[in-house]
């Protein structure tokens, strides 16, 4: 990738989402990367990634003018004393993996995290997706707990493992 090729971040709007829905949706049907087992709705989409919460924000990854996936932190889990903690996930059209946008989009929404005074941030990966495991281990995340058969898509029984990194 050289330098003009560089991912540029901005905040996720209305007018990304049908494409966010696409790339979410390509991985629901086709991995398991997400749990969900059916596709979401542009409204459910709308919801989970345009919050209204500033802290918890999505943005959008161009490359070359085009779209290439999202990254965003959710609430790690809906109870304050939990609100210095943010969960983080990054989705890439199929066409943009393996080429370093990755590890760009995770030091991107650290500096974002640490600039909105989160402490720590938390990853949840099915243990099939090795490439992402390898690039929360790349980036200083601990693996910090492991849940054996939590899920079952395409009739199999799935783990996850959560990564952890303390940034703050």
């Amino acid at each position: 990738m050289t330098e003009r090729e560089q991912p540029v971040f901005m905040a996720l709007g209305e007018e990304h989402l049908k494409e966010t829905l696409e790339i979410y949706n390509y991985y629901v049907r086709n991995t398991t990367v997400s749990f969900h087992t059916e596709e979401l709705s542009l409204e459910e989409m709308r919801q989970s990634a345009l919050s209204g919460d500033p802290r918890f924000a999505a943005y959008a990854i161009m490359q070359g003018g085009a779209m290439a996936g999202y990254v965003l932190i959710a609430k790690h889990k809906n109870k304050q004393a939990y609100d210095t903690s943010g969960e983080i996930s990054i989705y890439l059209k199929p066409d943009f993996s393996g080429q370093g946008i990755g590890g760009k989009a995770l030091a991107f929404i650290e500096a974002q995290a640490a600039k909105q005074g989160f402490h720590t941030l938390v990853a949840t990966v099915c243990t099939d997706n090795e490439p992402s495991r390898k690039l929360f281990a790349r980036r200083g995340y601990e693996q910090s707990a492991l849940f054996r058969e939590i899920g079952r898509k395409f009739g199999r029984w799935l783990d996850i493992a959560s990564f952890q990194k303390i940034i703050g």
